[in-house]
């Protein structure tokens, strides 16, 4: 038993990292290949840990092999555009300029209906609403409305904006974050007196704490179920 055990955490430790190696992609983002190279490194690993009668080389081998030529085959994806298409394939236009490509659908066996659910899950209801709608090799359908059915953005009225940028997280269950702080231009003594204006005396009673680009802290803390922002 302890046996299977260790061989069970073993490979299972192998297999997290060369997913990690890998990549960061979702499975929904995964192409062909890689989705196929995802389930064999599955079945690998599975093989040595039910039956402790083959050495675990045997399984670490195949599944060291596999993630090498996964590698070997994304770098020459990555580089050569050709290699890319026969690989990946290509996106494939399902509406252009208003009108469904017809063709196209049949050639990807994809119908009216999954167009029309997919086009539901972008929250584009009407399909007279579409300029363009291209199939990704991943499988994912992006979708580009018309001009006019698209929302409007402060550049279509010349309004400017300030840079806004993104909020770093400076506070996790109770732990500071740092290395967003030196991100930030921040310390800790700046962080503590913050929250001494919110009444809070000690980090570890926040549950989460993030700062924006305008240096205002938002802040929640543990047991509460509302949040505020510091000034």
């Amino acid at each position: 038993m302890l046996v299977v055990l260790l061989r069970t955490l073993l490979l299972y430790s192998f297999v997290v990292i060369f997913m990690r190696i890998m990549g960061k992609r979702q499975i929904g983002q995964l192409q062909p290949f890689e989705l196929v190279v995802t389930l064999m490194l599955s079945e690998l690993a599975a093989i040595p840990m039910q039956n402790t009668g083959i050495p675990l080389v045997n399984g670490i081998i195949p599944i060291l092999t596999l993630v090498v030529a996964q590698i070997v085959l994304s770098y020459v994806s990555l580089k050569s555009e050709r290699v890319r298409g026969i690989i990946c394939g290509t996106p494939s236009v399902l509406i252009e300029n208003g009108r469904i490509v017809e063709p196209e659908l049949q050639r990807l066996r994809y119908n009216l209906s999954d167009l029309l659910e997919q086009l539901r899950a972008k929250n584009v209801p009407n399909i007279s609403d579409v300029e363009f709608a291209i199939l990704e090799t991943s499988g994912q359908l992006s979708v580009i409305p018309k001009s006019q059915k698209r929302p409007v953005v402060p550049d279509d009225i010349n309004l400017l904006t300030p840079y806004e940028g993104i909020p770093y997280s400076v506070i996790m269950d109770g732990h500071i974050i740092h290395k967003n702080l030196i991100k930030l231009g921040l310390d800790i003594p700046w962080l503590q007196k913050e929250l001494e204006k919110l009444g809070i005396e000690n980090p570890r009673q926040v549950l989460f704490a993030s700062v924006d680009s305008q240096r205002k802290l938002y802040y929640q803390k543990k047991n509460s179920t509302s949040g505020g922002i510091g000034h």
